[in-house]
């Protein structure tokens, strides 16, 4: 099986990457195993079929765009200066 190994992840990453393994009773290692899995495979829907998902609570009076304004969201996580 192929091994990564990641460098300088931000320790702001690795406290929170440690604190959901303590979370989920894994290792920190098995933890980002599994971010990565269902990050990359993972079924991804469109984003009109996820605004027709957002849509039913509204029954059509909802804003327009939900989900394209959601998607324009980004994080970053950077390390402080």
């Amino acid at each position: 099986m192929p091994t990564l190994t990641i460098r300088n992840l931000p320790s702001p990453v690795h406290s929170a990457l440690r604190l959901l393994a303590a979370q989920d009773g894994i290792s920190v290692e098995a933890e980002a195993r599994n971010i990565l899995t269902n990050a990359c495979i993972s079924k991804r829907q469109s984003a009109s079929t996820l605004q027709q998902w957002v849509d039913q609570p509204y029954q059509g009076k909802k804003p327009d765009n939900v989900v394209e304004a959601f998607g324009n969201v980004h994080c970053k996580c950077t390390s402080p200066n």
